[in-house]
């Protein structure tokens, strides 16, 4: 079995395989405070400049990983395929941006772009072949609802004719679609990236790329600074909280996480810690469809986390 970045003595042994779950399960709770902190800065910053805060503050990170990236594991194959996953996830992101300059509505862009999942199980099963067990299939088909539940915008239950007539076939949708395609491949790259490097390594690819895109995004003068002080602080903490989150899940792709499993458990459990996280912390109110996707995401998450045996 591969190493992993963080084992504490004798986790294995009480964990068995499923030691990319804890790894998940962390990468989604630090996304979801990432989510919070999100939401704390996104009037005061614009899309570019909350991209530069994060990129920086993901700096704070590096103290973890850079003992831990020693120049004999590096592999040139694994350094592309983490440099080009950085690159699909950056430029995702952008098209996120652009989808909304363009006039697209939150609740149809984030319930598109948050199913990246289902394109990964889909290239999990037949390019990675993967096997699943049956009762992995039943958390599966749960993947979906509980996503779009979790996803704050209810309008597509509550108002299914209104979501659709506002979805229309406008350049926004175009970028919407983009965005999912491409987040699609960056979780297919994460898997891949994880074969041939450490997670450390993985990480750091990714920082690297993330700081050339801020850079970039300075030249071009996308990168507005008027912003205050606790914008400044929040911004850096949300990035590095996502940053360690990036890490946990390359953590636990290297610790033998299926990217059917580990792709779907993050997104949804990701939503989940981000709807409760801010129901305490920013008051935030549930609504019944907040709590069904809450039940379906712990369902959808057992199912996904049963492991087959395998014959000795």
């Amino acid at each position: 079995m591969k190493g992993t970045l963080f084992q504490p003595p004798g986790i294995r042994n009480v964990l068995g395989e499923r030691i990319w779950l804890v790894y998940t399960i962390l990468a989604a709770l630090s996304w979801g405070f990432w989510g919070v902190l999100t939401k704390l800065v996104s009037g005061d910053i614009n899309p570019f400049g909350n991209h530069f805060l994060f990129s920086a503050g993901m700096l704070f990170t590096l103290p973890f990983i850079l003992r831990k990236c020693n120049l004999k594991e590096v592999n040139r194959r694994g350094i592309v395929w983490g440099i080009g996953g950085a690159v699909l996830a950056v430029i995702g992101n952008v098209s996120v941006y652009q989808s909304y300059t363009l006039g697209g509505q939150a609740s149809v862009v984030i319930p598109i772009t948050n199913l990246y999942p289902v394109g990964t199980i889909i290239i999990a099963i037949l390019v990675f072949k993967e096997k699943l067990h049956w009762m992995n299939g039943i958390g599966i088909l749960i993947v979906v609802p509980a996503i779009i539940m979790l996803s704050g915008q209810t309008q597509v239950f509550q108002d299914p004719q209104a979501f659709f007539r506002s979805v229309g076939l406008g350049t926004w949708l175009l970028f919407s679609f983009l965005a999912l395609f491409l987040y699609i491949l960056f979780s297919a790259a994460q898997k891949v990236t994880t074969r041939y490097i450490t997670a450390a390594w993985s990480y750091l690819s990714f920082v690297v790329v993330c700081l050339l895109a801020s850079v970039c995004f300075l030249a071009a003068g996308l990168v507005d600074f008027d912003f205050s002080y606790s914008t400044v602080g929040t911004g850096l903490f949300a990035g590095m909280v996502d940053g360690l989150g990036i890490l946990a899940i390359f953590a636990a792709y290297r610790a033998g996480g299926k990217a059917a499993k580990v792709s779907s458990i993050a997104a949804m459990m990701q939503q989940l810690f981000t709807i409760i996280l801010a129901a305490f912390l920013l008051k935030e109110r549930l609504s019944w469809i907040g709590y069904t996707g809450i039940c379906l995401a712990i369902l959808a998450s057992f199912f996904l986390s049963f492991e087959k045996k395998e014959n000795a």
